[in-house]
């Protein structure tokens, strides 16, 4: 299943974020698009709408930001500046994908053949003023999560 969304602007991106992370609070997660096209600002509405009270910072540096939520973990992965996907083998990756965790995963290309295949797939792309989202869901929970969005 796909859906397209325009965003007109950031409050757009984190209110989309927000009404998602409603319906999908675990899983793997894979955002996609241009540097700036809105896959951290994407990923920090969704961990605030989740509970997270600080503030959520791109982990570009230390490729992994956990969050330990009331409900579950949360893990925001930023691959950008990753050299090489067997890289995320010395990072204990696979330790990060239990069955009550989310994990968001910017880039990632980067890991492809590393990490597990993802439940939702975004795909951020500039239009306009604003963005494009193109949403894809893989597995059922997901699938029901973007039907029930695109309901909403």
């Amino acid at each position: 299943m796909k859906v397209e969304f325009y965003l007109a602007d950031e409050a757009a991106q984190i209110a989309l974020a927000a009404q998602l992370a409603g319906l999908f609070q675990q899983g793997v997660v894979y955002l996609e698009g241009d540097l700036g096209s809105g896959k951290t600002t994407f990923s920090r509405g969704w961990i605030q709408s989740l509970g997270h009270q600080g503030a959520v910072k791109s982990p570009t540096y230390t490729l992994v930001e956990p969050y330990e939520l009331k409900e579950r973990p949360v893990y925001h992965f930023d691959l950008y500046r990753l050299a090489d996907p067997e890289e995320l083998e010395y990072l204990g990756v696979r330790d990060y994908f239990d069955a009550a965790a989310l994990c968001l995963i910017e880039w990632p290309q980067k890991g492809a053949g590393f990490l597990p295949k993802a439940d939702l797939h975004l795909t951020f792309s500039y239009q306009d003023v604003g963005r494009h989202l193109q949403i894809e869901a893989f597995t059922p929970t997901a699938k029901i999560a973007l039907q029930q969005l695109v309901n909403a």
